[in-house]
């Protein structure tokens, strides 16, 4: 992996704007199913529709009762060597934002400032109002799942609350998006990072850089329909590979 990952990491090395754009492979590597996958979510679980969570109080039911299950594995997961490596780019200076498509939170579980992630598709550890937005943090939440409430509501005005997560039927939340469109168009290099990049508009984010003049690099066990676009592609799990690459990389400052 050595050898393969030095042409990478010399593409990597001079690049002080970087855009980590990752997906559910990076963090499969921690436990967690990816969306596709022969085990994946959508495979063995039913995911709520946006019309589900306003008119179905059955199904938001089932919805808390399936979390009150889940979440506290879920919440056990911890980074693996593919966050860490991210982390220790960002704390080189390298690397301004991480675009991510998922909802684990392992990122700023790992360290990187929260200030610096844009999770494109909300996150499981926050809770909010459908009716007036307030957030709640999923553990208060869950103290009243635990207490046998089954259809949660608001504390604030009585409306029904939901996953600070977008569901099937809703579009991507709106300056989040805008956020991730203009830190990709000021990026010098993005390194995709387990995602299969066929779900839009976010698979459109390195399209975005690309045209803008950066550099593409795209880490990932399957092909993807960019990588045609890439200036490299790497085949491979997303911890080994980013941990060995960010090796190569940060050794090799020291040596110059």
């Amino acid at each position: 992996m050595h050898d393969l990952l030095g042409p990478v990491a010399e593409l990597v090395r001079p690049a002080r704007n970087i855009v980590v754009f990752t997906g559910a492979g990076i963090s499969t590597e921690s436990g967690i199913p990816d969306y596709r996958g022969p085990n994946g979510v959508w495979q063995t679980n039913r995911i709520p529709t946006i019309d589900d969570v306003r008119n179905d109080q059955h199904s938001r039911e089932q919805h808390w009762q399936e979390r009150r299950r889940r979440f506290p594995e879920m919440r056990r997961k911890q980074p693996n060597a593919g966050h860490r490596a991210i982390v220790a780019l960002e704390r080189d200076g390298r690397v301004s934002t991480i675009v991510t498509q998922n909802i684990d939170g392992l990122h700023q579980k790992a360290g990187s400032d929260p200030a610096h992630v844009l999770e494109l598709h909300g996150s499981s550890h926050r809770i909010r109002c459908q009716v007036c937005g307030r957030e709640y943090a999923a553990d208060t939440i869950h103290e009243r799942l635990e207490q046998r409430e089954t259809d949660p509501r608001c504390e604030h005005c009585g409306g029904v609350l939901r996953a600070s997560t977008v569901l099937f039927g809703e579009p991507l939340p709106e300056v989040t998006l805008r956020r991730a469109v203009e830190a990709s168009a000021e990026a010098d290099l993005m390194l995709v990072v387990g995602s299969s990049l066929v779900v839009k508009p976010a698979s459109q984010l390195p399209v975005v850089a690309r045209k803008r003049g950066a550099r593409l690099v795209i880490v990932n066990r399957e092909p993807t329909p960019l990588d045609e676009l890439a200036h490299a592609v790497v085949r491979g799990e997303a911890g080994p590979v980013l941990d060995e690459l960010v090796r190569q990389v940060l050794d090799g400052d020291d040596a110059t």
